[in-house]
């Protein structure tokens, strides 16, 4: 029997559990975006408790002028952000204390690290599923692939949470996100954020968002065969 886990709500028992310790440290999150527009909103939301960096990782892009052109917009929003940052905090510099929370305060400071772009690995996961219908077993690998090597990473780097901005969208299963994030989390032994980025009008405040930077919107998720499907 498949049990139905509110995971926004679980994403905020654990904020007011962070906020709520006596002297709160902003933790570490390393978080696999899968686009400038889907970040947007979640970067919004939770660089105001964590420390981000932003892990770029999306061998699922096929065409490298696509992969080119969604990167660069991932980087353009999150200097826009910090810029953002600066520009509201006192003289100009970011708060020292990793636990301000005070008027005006607009998040901390956001890293971006680019993985690499290697769609041979996509295609090696993919075959012998290259029929499978969009929201079906391949994407469910390619979840796998993605998370698999931001947890590694994460591990690696020392970071408190790893977690993906996938479940912002209405067309990802968020429950199967985060049953792949949690599995990880036992492999690698670092702990996962769970998410579904898309409750709260998650979903609707991205498309402000991109919208107000002005953010290149793509509308397949990057692969092959989800292009081919929109096309019809």
């Amino acid at each position: 029997m498949t049990t139905n886990v509110n995971y926004q709500r679980e994403l905020e028992k654990i904020i007011d559990g962070l906020r709520g310790a006596e002297g709160f440290s902003a933790p570490s999150l390393f978080l696999h975006s899968c686009c400038a527009p889907c970040s947007s909103y979640v970067l919004e939301y939770l660089s105001r408790y964590f420390r981000i960096t932003v892990f770029y990782f999306n061998p699922n892009i096929s065409d490298v002028s696509e992969y080119q052109k969604r990167v660069e917009e991932q980087k353009r929003l999150i200097a826009a952000y910090n810029e953002e940052r600066r520009g509201a905090a006192p003289g100009g510099e970011m708060p020292k204390s990793p636990a301000y929370e005070g008027e005006g305060f607009l998040g901390h400071p956001i890293s971006v690290v680019e993985g690499d772009y290697e769609p041979g690995r996509f295609f090696a996961m993919a075959k012998g599923l290259e029929g499978c219908p969009e929201g079906g077993e391949r994407c469910f690998r390619c979840f796998d692939l993605r998370l698999r090597e931001t947890a590694g990473r994460g591990a690696e780097g020392g970071f408190d949470f790893f977690a993906t901005t996938l479940t912002i969208s209405p067309l990802k299963n968020a429950r199967k996100i985060n049953e792949i994030g949690q599995a990880l989390a036992q492999e690698y032994g670092i702990a996962w954020l769970p998410s579904d980025f898309k409750k709260r009008d998650g979903y609707k405040r991205s498309v402000e968002l991109s919208a107000r930077y002005g953010l290149y919107r793509q509308d397949y998720c990057g692969c092959t065969y989800s292009k081919a499907s929109r096309q019809g």
